[in-house]
């Protein structure tokens, strides 16, 4: 299967999940609104998402795809199996570990996550409760990441693609059934949505049984200490390990930044999390479907070509990527930026979701909107130091733009409270994708093909005359006040952005851009 079509296939399924996402995200939104409550329970729904990022998907995912990809180019299916089993009996005691160790110290995890949290101490209590429900997550979501490094590897993209689908129904069907029976018989309806997330993860790792064993890699684990202590000294388990230390710097700084973000905005007004977060649902649908599916479909394949000493083939692999990421990207940007407010009052305004909430919500949306081209640029750059297991650049970078993204909230957010963390955030991304460019420029694995100038204009004056589109849209029509069904001002605003992307592509192809140098790779 070519590249564009794998990144096609997982950019659908992903499309798939992320509209279940937005339908639980509405769901929450017109049952509880932003409180204090839904305060507490992102904040605890953050914690073991924070640590999914660091282990899971971030520090485990970059140090186990290359060396597992690499294992396969050069020794085969056999020693690739035997190595997955080591690496998954290991895997299994550090999540066991951690998992109680998680649970005894939730509220000093709450603490260090929102202390603001503890001006309602209703809400702290909450907070705490429901993080010692949903920490198991973070061990389900790990062999997650695990098989989904397995399964991709072998471009078996389809199963990890559509796995978060699962989350999403798990979590819907708590705020629509559960909550409603929780509070009949005289509990705390939103600890219906703790309860979903846990079985989502269950169910997440469920779908990926069958997919490891159709393929002959379902992990054999051994919890004997002959086996455990071979497992240490296997040459691949040691250079994931090796690999994981600068990894977990790296992750550990972006996390750190969420940390801190969530800790200033637990201070400012009640909802001020839930503004973000729910912003922060709508910036991960372009996010996910773009950046995260180029960034799985990349990944193997450029450590494949690293393997096998094919410098350039690993260039034009990146900027393959690059371009369609700087196509894609940029006119959801201005989607962000210019169309924000009707996607918001569409997809939230409903029940306990009001106007103000709208307004506010939007405003954070705005903020991440301006990085968004560098928040998804950053998933097609750092696998090209990935891949090559150069992880300690990315991690200095990091560092780097942590600092930044810190001294631009000193400047934001007194300014624009929760707004001014969005848009230091998004900032901060367009810093990142920057440096991790330059240094793969300067390191010699990245070369620019040519007309690179000429692209860039291009597909400026398409998103110039979308923006125009867009703009006359949002301001002649007042969003939160339109009287319609909601199905209706959902297929409005649907029209509006498929007619603004028609339009977006057919002045690309009038101006002249080659599309079919995007899809021969």
């Amino acid at each position: 299967m070519s590249l564009i079509k794998s990144a096609s296939l997982v950019s659908i399924l992903t499309l798939v999940s992320r509209v279940s996402g937005l339908a639980r995200e509405l769901l929450i939104a017109s049952f509880f609104g932003a409180s204090a409550l839904t305060d507490a329970f992102n904040v605890a729904f953050r914690i073991p998402n924070l640590l999914r990022r660091l282990f899971a998907e971030g520090a485990f995912s970059q140090a186990f795809v290359p060396v597992l990809a690499s294992t396969r180019e050069t020794k085969g299916d056999q020693a690739t199996k035997l190595m997955v089993d080591k690496v998954a009996t290991l895997l299994i005691l550090t999540l066991l570990f951690t998992c109680i160790v998680g649970v005894l110290a939730a509220p000093a995890l709450v603490w260090l996550m929102a202390s603001g949290l503890e001006s309602s101490p209703n809400s702290f209590e909450n907070a705490v409760y429901m993080t010692r429900l949903m920490f198991p997550y973070i061990g389900f979501m790990s062999m997650v990441a695990l098989s989904a490094g397995i399964l991709n590897t072998w471009r078996r993209f389809a199963i990890p693609a559509v796995t978060p689908v699962l989350l999403n129904f798990s979590m819907i069907f708590a705020a629509w059934l559960g909550a409603p029976w929780f509070k009949s018989m005289g509990w705390e309806p939103i600890h219906a949505l703790a309860y979903g997330v846990l079985g989502g993860g269950v169910l997440q790792l469920a779908i990926q049984i069958p997919a490891l064993i159709k393929i002959g890699l379902f992990p054999t684990v051994h919890m004997s200490w002959s086996h455990i202590s071979d497992a240490f000294r296997d040459p691949g388990t040691r250079q994931i390990l090796s690999l994981m230390a600068p990894a977990l710097l790296g992750v550990g700084v972006a996390q750190l930044s969420l940390l801190i973000n969530t800790q200033i905005a637990s201070h400012l007004v009640a909802g001020s999390v839930s503004w973000l977060s729910y912003a922060d649902r709508l910036m991960e649908f372009p996010t996910a479907m773009l950046g995260v599916a180029l960034g799985v479909v990349l990944m193997p394949q450029l450590a494949a070509a690293k393997a096998a000493n094919d410098a350039q083939k690993f260039s034009d692999m990146l900027d393959w990527g690059l371009r369609l990421v700087f196509m894609s990207a940029a006119p959801c940007a201005v989607v962000l930026l210019i169309f924000t407010r009707p996607l918001v009052a569409v997809l939230y305004n409903y029940g306990a979701f009001t106007g103000s909430d709208v307004l506010q919500t939007s405003l954070a949306l705005m903020g991440y909107g301006v990085g968004l081209l560098g928040l998804i640029a950053i998933k097609v750059l750092a696998p090209g130091f990935y891949a090559s297991q150069d992880i300690r650049t990315p991690v200095k970078i990091g560092v780097l733009v942590l600092i930044c993204t810190q001294l631009l909230n000193l400047l934001f957010v007194p300014l624009f409270a929760h707004a001014g963390l969005a848009l230091a955030i998004g900032v901060g991304a367009l810093i990142n994708a920057g440096l991790l460019l330059v240094g793969l420029i300067r390191s010699g694995r990245y070369t620019p093909r040519r007309k690179w100038s000429l692209f860039i204009l291009q597909t400026l004056i398409g998103c110039a005359v979308m923006g125009a589109m867009l703009f006359w849209a949002n301001n002649n029509w007042n969003w939160i006040e339109l009287r319609v069904t909601p199905l209706i001002r959902i297929a409005i605003v649907g029209v509006v952005l498929c007619v603004s992307g028609l339009v977006y592509l057919c002045v690309l192809r009038v101006i002249g851009m080659n599309f079919r140098q995007l899809i021969k790779v």
